[in-house]
């Protein structure tokens, strides 16, 4: 673990630094967004344009690196997230915010990926393991902190909107002045997503569904808050105890994961978080329980990421690994962008409780599906399956890819 800090401590403060004006601007739209008057429905369509343009930069931003490096690449969409941070305040039209969170979905994206192929070049067979579980900690560290600078401001004004911006300049002062070399771009085979779905049909439908569940989380917390009533200190609170149970819960999950069967973690797991989901809809848990309800759901959905990872990889070829992740990153995506959209059409509906009832609903069909997949396919034995590696949803297809190819080992199309 010393050997990967001292090789990519630049990296991983850079990411960090990332990680909390990523966090930072996330929540305090949700927060900004009902001070300005925008509707639950309007709010729903500004957050999922986040997941559209990641999704895009997700697909174009390789190209842009072969065409003129990764510096450059890095240095033009951190300059386009930090200006996009500090305009939000600027212009607060809920169109225009559709807008530009188009716009830094795209930049966070392909700054992801630039990072992640520079810390998988840094590492080598035997420390990629401890680099990827370094990098998920430190973005969620990120994200968790990101929360109680929200309580150093008030979200009507600027100061709130310029301080996630300064962060996201600073984070690229580390990465781009340290001496790790730029690595080499390959070209990644494309697998189909027939083949992909044939590999794993509950690796992509669970990574749709539970696409559906991150953005709702990532995207949709501090709008549902703020529908609730809830404090900005409450608030912040609640979306950092969904990270603080993703990054509590993996490595346990993990450990059982490489020792009993996946599917019916995945199976449990979902039922488990369904059930939750529904208490939260129908009864009034109070603000502690509504922490509770943070930490499950946190504790959940991350895990459950790493698990489909893990999983879809266990049906495939080394070969077809680096393909399979871009496929996975794609269906989650799509899955993404719908999440928001249907949260905010039913909380204009239903209320707020709405939040919660989605996040129910996808639970229970991801352990439904899995349910039905175990009446299709033989279980695998611990022995044949590869390791876990723990993975956060907001993690680029480069990370995914490392997991996928950390241990090549296993029964590949059992």
């Amino acid at each position: 673990m010393l050997t990967v800090l001292r090789s990519s401590w630049a990296l991983l403060l850079g990411m960090t630094l990332l990680m909390l004006g990523n966090g930072m601007q996330g929540t305090l739209l949700g927060i900004r967004g009902g001070i300005e008057g925008f509707t639950t429905t309007q709010m729903s369509y500004v957050m999922a344009a986040y997941f559209a343009g990641f999704l895009f930069g997700s697909r174009m931003t390789p190209e842009m690196i072969r065409r003129v490096g990764h510096v450059r690449v890095f240095a033009a969409l951190g300059s386009m997230i930090s200006a996009v941070l500090i305009m939000y305040a600027a212009a607060p039209d809920w169109m225009v915010w559709v807008v530009m969170r188009v716009i830094i979905g795209f930049s966070f994206s392909g700054v992801y990926i630039t990072a992640e192929s520079w810390l998988n070049n840094a590492s080598t067979n035997e420390t990629r393991g401890q680099a990827l579980s370094l990098y998920m900690i430190m973005q969620m560290i990120g994200i968790i902190a990101a929360q109680a600078l929200l309580n150093f401001g008030d979200p009507s004004g600027y100061i709130l909107f310029v301080i996630p911006s300064v962060l996201v300049s600073l984070a690229f002062t580390p990465i781009l002045l340290a001496a790790t070399p730029a690595p080499a771009f390959e070209t990644t085979r494309r697998l189909s997503f027939a083949a992909l779905y044939r590999a794993s049909p509950l690796g992509c439908v669970g990574m749709f569904l539970l696409g559906g569940v991150f953005s709702a989380q990532f995207g949709m917390s501090s709008v549902w808050g703020t529908a609730a009533g809830l404090s900005v200190r409450e608030i912040s609170i609640f979306v950092a105890a969904i990270y603080v149970g993703g990054l509590v819960f993996q490595y346990p999950i993990g450990w059982a994961s490489d020792r009993l069967g996946r599917r019916q973690l995945v199976l449990w797991l979902s039922a488990l978080g369904g059930v939750a989901m529904l208490a939260a809809t129908v009864f009034d848990l109070g603000f502690t329980g509504l922490l509770v309800i943070a930490v499950i759901m946190g504790g959940i959905s991350n895990p459950l990421y790493s698990l489909l990872v893990a999983y879809t990889n266990d049906f495939l070829d080394a070969s077809d690994m680096a393909a399979a992740s871009a496929g996975l990153i794609f269906i989650n995506g799509l899955g993404a962008i719908s999440g928001p959209l249907i949260t905010g059409w039913i909380m204009a509906r239903v209320g707020p409780n709405g939040y919660f009832l989605l996040i129910a609903v996808l639970f229970l069909a991801l352990a439904a599906y899995a349910a039905w997949r175990m009446t299709r396919r033989r279980v695998l034995l611990a022995e044949q399956t590869a390791s876990f590696a723990p993975l956060s949803p907001v993690a680029g297809p480069i990370a995914v890819e490392a997991a996928m190819e950390k241990a090549p080992d296993g029964a590949r199309g059992a």
